[in-house]
């Protein structure tokens, strides 16, 4: 099992002390989660908390994700960092590939990129996006992605997307991995068809089970289950040895750790004290 430490939602100046601690202590990565913007007027609901509203959200601090990567990749040396997940459907696919392989360059390979369609449709109206067809959309972003990483010149003409051949450079030295977010079957299909992972945003013991049992079934249908496969779920079953060996039986291979239930609207903490806590973890199970 590895353990990432969520970074994100908070004061700005805790990035960088966070990273820092996190990587001394002993966790494997760093994941952080993106946020566009708050909407005055919204009548989208979230799928992954009880109630479906996002008041939750309103006044809490985003840092960009890639920019704080990169920022938390220049006072680290080890840790992987990972988006749980990037709203890669609202961007432009050429700029955030552009993005990406600078980080991976900057950080030797450090990213692993989950990405995903944001549940509110008024991010794609404030981003100037259409809402129709972004399940084809992010596919052909994936396809942008991974083309434009070659170093070579690519072209894509696609349903949504005509990008003339143009080449990248730097690139990375090996290829991004992408991990794919959602609990709806298109995602589950899409992290088996071209994913190197599934980051799972919160879900019990058995509809996990229920989850990666369907992403395996649909990877032999593809033919993709010689291929390594990640897959990040939140750690609330593994605050104990016997829920991380459960963890562990079903196929999970990343637990995110987090002491705040965001949806509840609880405060954030002090930074020492959010510090002593990722450390208080690290000795009890990573260690």
């Amino acid at each position: 099992m590895k353990f990432s430490y969520q970074v994100g939602m908070c004061e700005p100046d805790h990035y960088l002390p966070l990273a820092r601690a996190a990587e001394e202590a002993g966790y494997h990565g760093l994941t952080i989660p993106d946020s566009i913007c708050y909407p005055r007027e919204a009548s989208s609901r979230y799928p992954y908390n009880k109630d479906g509203s996002r008041e939750f959200l309103e006044s809490v601090p985003f840092v960009e994700s890639l920019i704080a990567i990169a920022a938390m990749a220049a006072v680290t040396e080890k840790v992987e960092f990972a988006t749980f997940v990037y709203k890669l459907a609202v961007r432009q696919a050429p700029l955030v590939a552009k993005q990406v392989q600078g980080i991976q360059v900057l950080s030797h390979n450090r990213l692993l990129f989950g990405v995903g369609i944001s549940p509110w449709e008024e991010d794609f109206a404030v981003c100037d996006v259409p809402w129709e067809k972004r399940g084809k959309r992010l596919d052909e972003q994936i396809d942008i992605l991974r083309g434009l990483e070659s170093g070579e010149f690519f072209a894509y003409r696609g349903e949504v997307h005509n990008m003339p051949a143009n080449k990248m450079c730097p690139v990375p030295s090996q290829p991004t991995p992408i991990l794919i977010g959602g609990h709806a079957e298109p995602a589950l299909r899409r992290a088996a068809r071209v994913g190197d992972g599934w980051m799972c945003a919160g879900a019990d013991l058995a509809q996990l089970r229920a989850y990666i049992g369907r992403i395996e079934q649909l990877r032999q249908e593809y033919g993709t289950a010689d291929r390594p496969f990640r897959v990040f779920t939140t750690g609330q079953d593994a605050f104990t040895h016997e829920g991380i060996a459960s963890l562990e039986e079903i196929g999970v291979t990343d637990v995110v750790i987090g002491f705040r239930n965001v949806y509840e609207m609880e405060p954030d903490k002090p930074l020492e004290e959010k510090i002593a806590m990722l450390q208080w973890y690290a000795g009890e199970f990573i260690r």
